[in-house]
């Protein structure tokens, strides 16, 4: 388990703008852990960004004037594959009594799984112990 930052960028909800973000920040040699991205009402998108190298996906967003939301943390969980590897996850945090915000998970081939884990801000700290 990795303890990460991520920025969100809120764009058009319009086909291209993605890739013109995501462009953008490969020009300038942001490289990335993850990016989920989803509809904000009808007519944006915000993306979330996470950063090998946050202090270089910072300057390049200012470079390249482009809005980062506020710091944000999720965990990247990755490991073994197997059936209920992401039930055992959430089983950590759940008996801590840790709401989860958000999750995404993917099979990563190769018998490997990863995914990241959103909690509230209030249970960053609790969070990391409990996937410790």
């Amino acid at each position: 388990m990795a303890r990460i930052e991520y920025y969100s960028v809120v764009v058009p909800n319009k086909p291209g703008k993605g890739v013109n973000l995501l462009s953008a920040l490969q020009e300038a040699g942001v490289n990335f852990i993850a990016i989920w991205g989803y509809p904000v009402g009808k007519s944006k998108a915000r993306i979330d960004l996470a950063a090998e190298d946050t202090a270089g996906l910072k300057k390049a967003a200012k470079q390249l004037k482009i809005e980062l939301g506020k710091k944000q943390t999720a965990f990247h969980i990755t490991g073994e594959d197997h059936p209920g590897a992401v039930a055992e996850v959430l089983a950590k945090l759940a008996a801590k009594k840790i709401n989860v915000y958000a999750v995404q998970a993917l099979c990563a081939g190769n018998g490997r799984f990863g995914a990241l884990v959103q909690v509230a801000p209030d249970d960053v700290k609790k969070a990391t112990k409990a996937l410790a």
